[in-house]
């Protein structure tokens, strides 16, 4: 598994270093692997890791993505890659929290991004994509977690009866290729700029996935949400709009859930995993009492 390998180690070993160079592990990550590596022409960040089938991780997607991200002015230039390592340009500049995200400007801005991938991102992409359907994720996840003992098989059932509910109110669904990871994390900001980062599970689906995602990462206000909403679609969104994107929202909380339920099983890493999958229980819980009305 990818945490197995020695990330820095792996990171050096790349043939398109020039000089001295030094490698520096990148904290944050809660599934992959990163390293800053500097030597005499730049800084870049090498990803470490294969591909994880227990998250629907494929890295020539990633890649596919991560080049069409950059041809769209979203992300990051791809450097180098080969299998088990992507190394990406190195942006210097802050990564987002929460609270950033949650004010006006730096709403607008993130907003602005995701948007622009949507539309811009298909323009460039090329060869074979995968598609990103988070209910499908949830039945697959599900039976994961049955197949591994977790100690959340218990509640399965129920989550899976929700999520069917939660799907059928969503309905029909226009299609874009989203990035579907869309926590706090992943927008860096240079101070002219914010940049989008770390397309694993990008694919296409519903933009509602991706503004739900957002809405419930960051924990924005009815008020935010319908700013967010209106902004994207054009309009101000009626009683339809509101119901299907609360129970996308909901979707999205469940699904950062039973990741982490997932990594409890999986991962290797350190890091707290029952607290980061009771935190966004909780989120669900909250997303589908509204959505229930």
């Amino acid at each position: 598994m990818v945490e197995r390998l020695d990330p820095t180690a792996r990171a050096l070993a790349l043939p398109i270093w020039q000089g001295k160079a030094t490698a520096n592990p990148l904290g944050g990550g809660i599934t992959n692997l990163n390293v800053l590596v500097t030597d005499e022409r730049r800084r870049a960040v090498v990803r470490i890791g294969d591909d994880i089938p227990v998250h629907q991780i494929m890295r020539f997607n990633e890649l596919a993505a991560s080049r069409a991200a950059h041809a769209a002015g979203v992300s990051p230039g791809v450097i180098h890659h080969e299998p088990g390592a992507l190394v990406i340009d190195f942006v210097d500049g802050r990564t987002m929290t929460a609270a950033d995200l949650r004010e006006q400007d730096m709403l607008e801005q993130a907003l602005a991004l995701v948007m622009h991938a949507h539309r811009d991102i298909p323009r460039h992409l090329r060869g074979p994509a995968l598609t990103f359907w988070v209910f499908q994720v949830i039945r697959d996840y599900a039976a994961t977690l049955e197949e591994g003992k977790s100690r959340h098989r218990p509640g399965l059932q129920a989550i899976l009866d929700e999520a069917a509910g939660l799907e059928r109110a969503v309905g029909r669904i226009e299609m874009v290729f989203g990035h579907n990871d869309l926590l706090p994390g992943n927008f860096l900001h240079d101070g002219t700029r914010m940049w989008l980062i770390d397309w694993d599970y990008a694919g296409w689906g519903s933009p509602l996935f991706d503004l739900g995602g957002l809405a419930a990462n960051v924990g924005l206000d009815a008020a935010q949400e319908s700013w967010m909403l209106g902004a994207y679609f054009g309009s101000a969104p009626d009683a339809a709009l509101w119901s299907r994107y609360r129970a996308m929202k909901a979707a999205a909380a469940l699904r950062e859930a039973m990741w982490s339920m997932v990594q409890e099983i999986h991962s290797q890493l350190d890091f707290d995993y029952k607290s980061y999958t009771a935190e966004y229980l909780d989120t669900y819980r909250r997303a589908l009492a509204v959505s229930l009305g």
